[in-house]
């Protein structure tokens, strides 16, 4: 071979090599388990989710964890769906797996999952911030901290600027005000914008079926609800066929990647959690998300939920506060969130202005006379119910 062919061969593995490391193809592959045991569709519909995983993704490792079976994966075998969690917490702590899929888990106080399902108004994909665990006893804390949560797992799936919707939930207009502040202070992030005329970042049922934001964030009981419903709506519910079930357990410093599936996960499901639980492995999920945390916290956070929640906890009746004389009410104010409504028609009594509660085709809203209007929206500002 000529000098000159000797250089076009090198140049050609040195350019083999660079692109290879540019596209992964020689990092270390990451290794997920999935726990084969608990199924209500039996052992082999485990199976074959792990081989629907590896026949669709060959960039990450699959190893079984349940009891020995006729199928082309490492198998560590286990006699129990309990012995099986403790093998894989042990798997995952000395490094042996990267990640683990599998049902049922008992997260600690202060995790939660972040799940992701196929919004179907237009096939794309959204987040839901939470769907199981408790990430804290108070609800509205809790939203607030599963907006942190749902922004580092959208990251670590390849969403560089996620957006960010709340559902119109109790406590919506609370998390609302909270996430303002914090951005205002320096956290950054988006929010989404409603699809319905009046905008806002406050999410209707309408931006659930079209996937209006990158993540949807919820308290677990809603998000539970709402993974089993946009998974399973097409099979009766007993049989889960899209997106990528519960996802990975979340919190400020918790160190092990579980992904959560249902015992009614169907395989299809299964294996796209698989691959969901291997991208978050590959992006380091959990580093991203106590950066994200830290980030937030500088930016304020544990001040400014502190803040709402003794608000909210402080009694109705510090005060004996007399209703001013009734009125006919027309102007309607929203963004009072539902859980601080009557203080804040007590809070305009105060003021010596009639007020009255309502429910709105939106949310709630606080009624008061057309020629008190400005001046309501001023003290409810100032008294912080609203923004």
């Amino acid at each position: 071979m000529s000098e000159n062919g000797v250089k076009e061969m090198i140049a050609e593995v040195f350019n083999d090599i660079a692109n290879g490391i540019k596209s992964g193809k020689f990092k270390n592959k990451v290794r997920i388990g999935l726990t084969i045991f608990g199924s209500e569709h039996g052992i082999g519909e485990m199976v074959k989710a792990a081989e629907i995983a590896k026949n669709k993704y060959d960039d990450f490792e699959i190893v079984l964890i349940g009891p020995k079976v006729d199928a082309d994966f490492e198998i560590i075998e286990v006699q129990t769906a309990e012995e099986g969690h403790i093998r894989m917490t042990e798997l995952l702590e000395d490094g042996n797996l990267s990640g683990c899929v599998t049902q049922h888990f008992d997260f600690p106080i202060g995790v939660s999952t972040v799940g992701k399902i196929v919004a179907p108004g237009k096939g794309t994909d959204m987040i839901i911030a939470t769907t199981t665990g408790t990430t804290s006893t108070n609800r509205v804390e809790g939203m607030i901290l599963n907006a942190i949560s749902g922004i580092a797992v959208a990251k670590a799936i390849g969403i560089k600027n996620p957006t960010v919707g709340i559902l119109n939930l109790d406590g919506a207009r609370q998390v609302e005000r909270v996430l303002k502040e914090i951005q205002t202070n320096g956290y950054d992030f988006s929010f989404a914008e409603s699809l319905r005329a009046d905008g806002g970042s406050i999410m209707r049922g309408n931006d659930l079926l079209s996937g209006t934001t990158d993540v949807m964030v919820c308290d677990s009981l809603t998000g539970n609800i709402l993974v089993k419903t946009f998974s399973s709506f097409t099979t009766g519910g007993n049989y889960e066929t899209v997106g990528a079930g519960y996802g990975p357990g979340i919190g400020e410093n918790y160190s092990k990647l579980v992904n959560i599936v249902s015992r009614a996960s169907g395989a299809p499901l299964i294996a796209e959690a698989l691959k969901y639980c291997a991208t978050c492995a590959e992006n380091n999920v959990l580093s991203i998300a106590k950066a994200e945390f830290e980030k937030a916290n500088k930016a304020g956070l544990k001040e400014a939920i502190n803040k709402v929640i003794k608000k909210t906890e402080k009694p109705t009746s510090e005060e004996e506060v007399k209703m001013p004389e009734k009125k006919v009410v027309t102007f309607s104010i929203a963004g009072v969130d539902i859980l601080e409504l009557e203080n804040a028609c007590r809070a305009l009594w105060k003021e010596g202005i009639y007020s009255e509660s309502g429910m709105g085709c939106t949310g709630p809203i606080v009624l008061v006379p057309e020629d008190c209007g400005d001046r309501a929206i001023g003290i409810l500002k100032k008294a912080e119910f609203m923004n």
